[in-house]
């Protein structure tokens, strides 16, 4: 009896509505989502304007953001203008600098005159890129040295009075090195080359004779300020400035970047516009004097890979 009574209350009689299913949820509009996103990213601009203005009116310093520039590991030969002992510092830099081997090139005492060439046989990228060097370097000639070796080429260099020998090394047809020499007491420093973008037709036809402004920025050691002086005395001092043009090399994380620009002023404003060549040199050894790499003394030297080398992210040595 008890069953029966069961199933007739469970019994659906036709015309009657079934159990209700659950509703499905509704879609929003994707407009809809869009205003809500919005009003968020309104709110949240308010929130940090008016925290802002907290912090501004109750006089807390300002917040600046951790990055690995501002956070890199001490260097002794880094000094900045709040130390005490700034300018004494400041002194023996100079009085270091006025006996170095650039220092009759910086008392303007002789004109640059470079000499750029290559390893034997080279192909017509590295080519090229020897010949845009020269456009670019005043008073630079290239040579290709056939099957003489780096001492002989340094020695010829010396004996026709070049101030500065630059040799560009090859990998896969694409150039990877580069030697600098400083005649014709060294130093010598060598560099890794990479990224390497050639300058269009378009921007080859700006090039001019035109001595270039050379800047150097961003070498705060003792390393990085000897390679800035190394590779500035590679240009003249008097820039022509009719010519409107300026070479930068920027260090940025022991990565050297070259850039060529011309500039112009309209209405008071500055525009530049790149010409090329663009690329990237690091450093992986100096030496004192000639090129040797057998027996010559290092004053500084990438001995290993990069994490060996480096025992911190933060720890930079130009």
């Amino acid at each position: 009896m008890d069953i029966k009574e069961e199933d007739s209350e469970n019994e659906v009689n036709e015309g009657q509505a079934g159990p209700e299913l659950p509703k499905l949820a509704r879609k929003k509009p994707k407009g809809l989502l869009r205003q809500e996103k919005l009003k968020d990213l309104k709110n949240k601009k308010k929130i940090q304007k008016r925290d802002r203005k907290l912090r501004k009116a109750s006089g807390d310093p300002k917040q600046v953001p951790r990055t690995i520039e501002n956070t890199r590991e001490p260097d002794s030969t880094v000094f900045h203008s709040e130390d005490e002992d700034f300018d004494q510092k400041t002194q023996d830099l100079a009085a270091e600098f006025d006996h170095d081997e650039f220092a009759d090139y910086y008392s303007d005492l002789y004109k640059p005159k470079v000499l750029i060439t290559y390893k034997e046989k080279p192909l017509r990228k590295v080519r090229e890129f020897g010949k845009i060097l020269t456009e670019i370097i005043p008073n630079s000639v290239r040579i290709f040295r056939r099957d003489a070796s780096v001492k002989e080429t340094i020695q010829a260099a010396i004996n026709k009075g070049y101030t500065d020998l630059i040799i560009i090394n090859e990998d896969r047809n694409e150039p990877n090195g580069l030697i600098l020499v400083h005649l014709p007491d060294g130093p010598t420093a060598y560099f890794r080359l990479s990224n390497v973008i050639f300058p269009n037709k378009r921007q080859r036809k700006e090039f001019t004779n035109h001595r270039p402004e050379v800047i150097t920025t961003n070498f705060t050691t003792g390393l990085g300020k000897t390679i800035a002086r190394m590779l500035g005395a590679v240009f003249h001092q008097d820039a022509e400035f009719k010519g409107r043009h300026v070479v930068t090399m920027h260090n940025q994380r022991d990565y050297i970047f070259f850039r060529h620009h011309r500039y112009k002023f309209l209405k008071n404003k500055p525009y530049l516009r790149e010409l090329g060549p663009k690329f990237t040199l690091r450093l992986q050894y100096l030496q004192e004097g000639l090129y040797d790499p057998k027996c010559g003394e290092y004053r500084w030297i990438m001995t290993d890979k990069r994490h060996k080398i480096e025992t911190s992210r933060r720890r930079f040595f130009l």
